[in-house]
């Protein structure tokens, strides 16, 4: 039997090809959202509440399966109650983001000052060997972490940060945590990696600077109270001891948008649309 693969390209598969990898990448970014957060447990647990129903379907458990429908047609509901905070969240990144609108020189100094100010910090700290540890999320939610650490909600500067790990204040002992751009948190637990992979030499900033990074995508920065050493860690990659340019090249690749010939075209589309509606 011959296949004709002219055939099999049509317009309809391509569309149905497009729909599933839309949803895909949904299901994808979902769960790098909840990765490392409490969300996870209710994500396994909707999973065996999901097999159980399969199950009882099919063994023909009438009364389980009735019980079981119940519960997963009131789950949405109660997801959106438990991570509503979470949800407003993300709701608020989606909205900041340059998609909308924003626009990317304002986005840019921002990103420049944030870098700036973790800059002016890890110096002061470095030549005088005050240890540090600070976690910077990303994609992956910190929620469980975060809620071990005493809330600031503060804006990023220098100063506040020297402050923070000053030894034998309330604080210094722990991660600072920074999330959206703002402090979350200082005086948290991370976890501690077990990986022999570590030198000996290093403490437990550096492993918990690993640990967290083996779990999340975060990229946390230790100040070696020892030495005076800057490390950076990120996907459990332990870069130690960086020169200032070494580190400074690696947040600004990470932190601060790229030039306007670098980026997304549809973001460039979307800044031409902007500029047309302002003139308009």
């Amino acid at each position: 039997m011959t296949i004709n693969f002219a055939n099999l390209i049509t317009w309809q598969n391509l569309m149905n090809i497009l729909d599933i990898l839309i949803v895909w990448y949904i299901i994808y970014r979902l769960i790098i959202l909840i990765k490392g957060t409490k969300a996870v447990q209710l994500a396994k647990g909707i999973i065996l509440i999901v097999l159980v129903r399969l199950v009882a379907g099919w063994l023909k458990l009438h009364t389980l399966t009735y019980f079981v429908d119940q519960v997963l047609s009131w789950a949405v509901i109660g997801v959106i109650v438990i991570f509503q905070p979470e949800i407003r969240r993300g709701l608020e990144r989606l909205g900041r983001t340059q998609l909308f609108g924003g626009r990317e020189s304002l986005a840019k100094k921002q990103s420049e000052k944030f870098v700036d100010e973790l800059d002016k910090a890890i110096q002061y700290m470095s030549k005088r060997r005050i240890g540090a540890l600070i976690t910077i999320q990303q994609n992956t939610g910190l929620e469980d972490y975060i809620e071990t650490g005493i809330p600031l909600d503060a804006e990023v500067t220098g100063e506040l940060l020297i402050n923070i790990f000053i030894p034998n204040t309330p604080l210094h002992d722990g991660a600072v945590i920074i999330r959206d751009g703002r402090i979350a948190v200082a005086a948290a637990y991370l976890p501690l990696s077990d990986s022999n992979a570590i030198p000996k030499k290093l403490g437990t900033r550096h492993r918990a600077a690993v640990g967290i990074s083996e779990v999340t995508d975060a990229l946390t920065i230790v100040v070696s109270e020892e030495t005076g050493g800057v490390t950076l860690t990120r996907n459990s990659q332990l870069m130690l001891d960086m020169t200032r340019d070494e580190y400074l090249k690696y947040l600004r690749a990470q932190f601060v948008p790229k030039n306007d010939k670098q980026r997304n075209p549809w973001q460039r589309v979307f800044d031409h649309l902007w500029k047309w509606g302002a003139n308009k």
